[in-house]
């Protein structure tokens, strides 16, 4: 086990999704129409900008297709990039690289899909990564919402079967595997179709 003994500097890195009417939210959309699931994604996203803008560490927003300093996400509390590489592990493996190369000690990644997402479980995460190698927060369709380490370590974002509900259980492999340190965090729900979303949200 690997943990850094200086001064913690820590990131939240951020992959958001620009937000164009039939491009987002698209599985939920093939059940409830295009309309609602960007006016649902538009929700995502907000909470998500107001759970994690007073966050104390450093924060970098990655967006999908292009940089847009005029939207909500205030440009003095995020950082600015686009998403680099294949597909979603080697665009998150070049985010967490970048931040590594940047300095940053301890990184965890989330997206814009949970609702259930809080500031005080965001914390939770950086700290597990005081005493662990990797900390890990389980969605209930067996992916994750939130990953973070202290080094990076490819393995974790190659063969990976994305979008489906193996991720979890393949990422948890990868780190036994190497040997490492992790902990979970509560397992939380992300919202990817009608079925996950709040009743009040439903059709």
């Amino acid at each position: 086990m690997r943990i850094r003994k200086s001064k913690d500097e820590s990131l939240l890195i951020i992959f958001y999704k620009n937000p164009e009417l039939g491009k987002v939210k698209t599985r939920l959309a093939a059940t409830i129409g295009d309309a609602k699931a960007y006016a649902i994604y538009l929700l995502l996203s907000e909470h998500t900008r107001s759970i994690t803008e007073k966050l104390p560490m450093s924060k970098a927003l990655y967006y999908s297709d292009f940089i847009d300093h005029n939207d909500s996400w205030h440009n003095e509390k995020y950082q600015k990039h686009l998403q680099m590489g294949g597909d979603l592990g080697e665009k998150m493996m070049n985010a967490f690289r970048d931040g590594f190369k940047n300095g940053y000690q301890s990184i965890c990644i989330i997206g814009t899909d949970c609702l259930e997402l809080t500031p005080q479980v965001v914390k939770e995460g950086f700290r597990k990564l005081h005493t662990h190698d990797i900390v890990v927060g389980p969605a209930h369709d067996g992916g994750y919402y939130l990953l973070g380490m202290n080094y990076l370590h490819p393995a974790l974002f190659q063969n990976k079967s994305w979008s489906t509900n193996r991720v979890l259980a393949e990422t948890l492999h990868d780190i036994k595997l190497l040997g490492l340190t992790y902990r979970q965090l509560d397992t939380l729900n992300d919202i990817d179709e009608e079925k996950d979303l709040p009743p009040h949200f439903r059709t």
